[in-house]
């Protein structure tokens, strides 16, 4: 369905975008792949979803009350560009949060695509991307937020941050709805940023919500362990990390502290 202006319980919604709401779903990201002649940027939200998936095809648990949502649109770039939305998402989602949590620095954004709050993992975010000649046409990005309920320690992976969740933090439960209404009003914005502005600017922002900035952290790539301090961000988004044998910039990993 079409949602503009004023929607459901008085929430707001971006002009422009479109959102399809489903009671139950395998995952949204794979209702995306389902849906390839979507006209305009749509989000893909789902009340239930019975298996998500997160980075490097690990479980994601999304039970009701949650959000489990995934943006599609054609982004109109290549695919070095496209990849920078991870930052373009999480910095929404920080902004987002910005609207429950009276505490700025409760909540920061960890590298490459986790968001956090109190030092435990609010939400996740993973990109998908498909096109030809160097162009991507369709880029989906799906986002699972902790709202009101969280994994249980059980299923967290070795060395992995504990779940936390926002309504924990504002000591009421948070609506799945207006929470994306807030998201969707905040990514086109961030969006219409970072096209008309480039990365810069969005890099330099992300940087001063960065967890563990100067810090020393590992990250884990498909082949080995890189323990460093994490010095930056640098201009195509990768980490760069100061090692005991010098500077390492990594392209994709998933990072420990």
């Amino acid at each position: 369905m079409s949602t503009e202006g004023a929607g459901q319980g008085g929430w707001h919604w971006p002009a422009g975008h479109d959102l399809i709401l489903l009671d139950e779903v395998d995952s949204t990201m794979a209702e995306a792949r389902r849906r390839p002649a979507l006209a305009r940027p749509t989000w893909i939200a789902a009340r239930r979803q019975t298996a998500a998936v997160g980075r490097r095809g690990r479980a994601w648990a999304a039970p009701e009350g949650n959000l489990s949502v995934t943006l599609a649109f054609d982004p109109g770039c290549g695919p070095a560009q496209a990849a920078l939305y991870s930052f373009v998402a999480s910095y929404a989602l920080y902004a987002t949060c910005l609207a429950y949590v009276e505490d700025r620095g409760a909540v920061s954004l960890k590298w490459p695509n986790d968001v956090l709050l109190s030092g435990g993992k609010l939400a996740g975010i993973l990109l998908e991307s498909d096109g030809t000649g160097g162009r991507v046409q369709r880029l989906s990005i799906g986002i699972g937020v902790n709202l009101n309920t969280a994994p249980a320690a059980v299923a967290l992976e070795p060395r992995g941050l504990a779940p936390v969740t926002l309504a924990q933090s504002i000591g009421e439960p948070v609506d799945p709805l207006e929470f994306l209404s807030f998201l969707a009003e905040h990514f086109a914005h961030q969006d219409a940023f970072f096209r008309s502005n480039g990365f810069g600017p969005l890099r330099a922002a992300w940087l001063e919500r960065a967890a563990r900035l100067g810090q020393t952290i590992t990250a884990r790539t498909g082949t080995d362990e890189v323990t460093g301090t994490f010095v930056t961000v640098d201009e195509d988004g990768q980490l760069v990390l100061e090692t005991a044998g010098g500077r390492r910039t990594i392209a994709a990993a998933d990072v420990f502290f």
